[in-house]
């Protein structure tokens, strides 16, 4: 461990973290041997936690094990997931198990034991605005201190030159479901507090579950193994045409490359959009695992004869929903393909509906003025992942996972988390504590020559022509 610079209250911080999840977690342990760098982060929850409620027995996270929160930036690290491994003395089950994705619940723990060693971290403090003061130079962060209840416990302020916004997604609810959602006593829960609510939604008549990706199949999945067979009353419906496999082929996962990451940025903005649209099976699929699993235990199910008692519709959206009686749920749906309407009546709803970005409104409110933005009102990110400011800002204000429509689907994916991390602290120390690759993709992705990206270490030698 080495310890972190000296902090004087009324001095500036080189670096202040808001929020600490995956992404900030990384850009922590990689900053942690950098001495020099006088860094904290704040969080307003008393923990890490990486989406509890979706922590299902023997799911796995979609990236293998490589892409923990340091490996790919920084192999020797000793946050890595093998050390943590090694610590627990675990390094040879997992060996031998020769497992190539760890469990979510492993990769939570995982996370969890490197946020209770790295110093830095201060949990339990809610950040209320950030400001620019253009006398001093430099960031003011004002936040609020919380007690074991959540409750305001202390105000404080910090100053700093530079930022890492880090808040993540939020649950996101379709607007024909929020009263739904927000009536006490309904049985409409999102699959973020699945495990929450998972004893009462196995004891309820039918269920349905709602969204066609790797959540909602996840979800599908454990309630389908642990209802009875022939009385599994479960309904699985999205709005994709067909339950679809995640593309997982090998070119296909180089759209999550640095190489990737650069060419999407320097495409037009409108470009940009139609493709983060039109990419979705690059990151809203589900997992070919996962939709074998659920075939193999529909399958089971009929072997005494019979089908079970679940419908899986793709293609069909939720137009309206209300309440039957005081527990009963009534979907209005209508087939996209078809255009043909029905009605569902159900006990209960899980609504896989995915994440959405955090809205960045209320914490950008104080830089609001020096903040450039693109034609949609969204903020402008530059190439190193800083947010564009007015010149006058000399300070640099970074993103982390808010920066899809600049970046592309590659930004919340945690196989990139270490690359970024490293090149914001490459970016802010202005020296290379990390270097790079200049190269991560053998697919070219535009009109570019790739041998003018190719190390020079690794290019071939140039024969002499032979003279006539």
């Amino acid at each position: 461990m080495t310890t972190p610079p000296r902090h004087e209250p009324e001095s500036p911080r080189d670096l202040v973290g808001i929020g600490i999840g995956p992404c900030n977690l990384s850009l922590a342990a990689l900053a942690h041997p950098l001495a020099e760098l006088d860094a904290v982060f704040y969080e307003q929850r008393p923990g890490f936690a990486w989406h509890p409620g979706l922590l299902i027995e023997g799911a796995t996270v979609q990236v293998p094990f490589l892409a923990d929160l340091v490996t790919l930036a920084d192999p020797t690290s000793p946050w890595s997931f093998l050390n943590y491994l090694r610590t627990r003395e675990r390094l040879f089950p997992f060996y031998f198990g020769e497992r190539f994705h760890m469990q979510r619940a492993e990769y939570d723990g995982y996370c969890r034991w490197v946020s209770q060693h790295l110093p830095g971290l201060r949990f339990g403090h809610q950040v209320d605005a950030v400001r620019w003061n253009p006398e001093r130079d430099v960031f003011e962060v004002d936040f609020t201190q919380l007690d074991a209840d959540g409750e305001a416990e202390a105000l404080g302020r910090t100053y700093t030159r530079n930022i890492v916004l880090g808040v993540g997604t939020v649950p996101y609810v379709p607007e024909p479901l929020r009263p739904l959602v927000e009536a006490p006593g309904v049985p409409v829960v999102h699959a973020a507090d699945y495990l929450d609510h998972r004893a009462a939604l196995l004891a309820a008549g039918h269920v349905t579950v709602v969204g066609s990706g790797q959540s909602g199949a996840e979800i599908f999945l454990d309630l389908l193994r642990h209802r009875p067979a022939g009385r599994e009353k479960l309904h699985w419906i999205g709005r994709t045409e067909a339950f679809a496999p995640m593309e997982y082929s090998k070119l296909g996962l180089e759209h999550f490359t640095p190489d990737h990451t650069r060419y999407f940025h320097a495409l037009a903005e409108p470009v940009r959009d139609r493709l983060v649209a039109a990419q979705w099976q690059l990151h809203k699929g589900v997992d070919a695992a996962t939709l074998a699993a659920i075939h193999d235990e529909l399958y089971r199910r009929t072997l005494d004869g019979g089908w079970p008692d679940a419908v899986l519709t793709p293609g069909v959206r939720v137009r309206t929903a209300g309440r039957i009686a005081a527990t009963r749920v009534e979907l209005h749906l209508e087939h996209v393909q078809q255009g043909s309407r029905s009605r569902l009546a159900t006990d209960a709803v899980v609504l896989a509906t995915g994440y959405r970005e955090r809205p960045l409104d209320h914490i950008l409110a104080g830089l609001d003025p020096y903040l450039r933005r693109d034609s949609a009102e969204r903020p402008r990110i530059d190439e190193q992942f800083r947010f564009v400011l007015d010149p006058s800002v000399t300070g640099a204000f970074y993103a982390q996972n808010a920066e899809l429509h600049t970046h592309g689907v590659g930004a919340p994916d945690l196989g990139l988390a270490a690359w970024r991390s490293a090149s914001i602290l490459n970016s802010l120390t202005g020296k290379e504590p990390y270097p790079l690759p200049a190269r991560t993709a053998f697919t070219t992705f535009g009109l570019d020559e790739p041998g003018s990206r190719v190390p020079t270490a690794r290019e071939g030698k140039r024969l002499t022509p032979l003279a006539d």
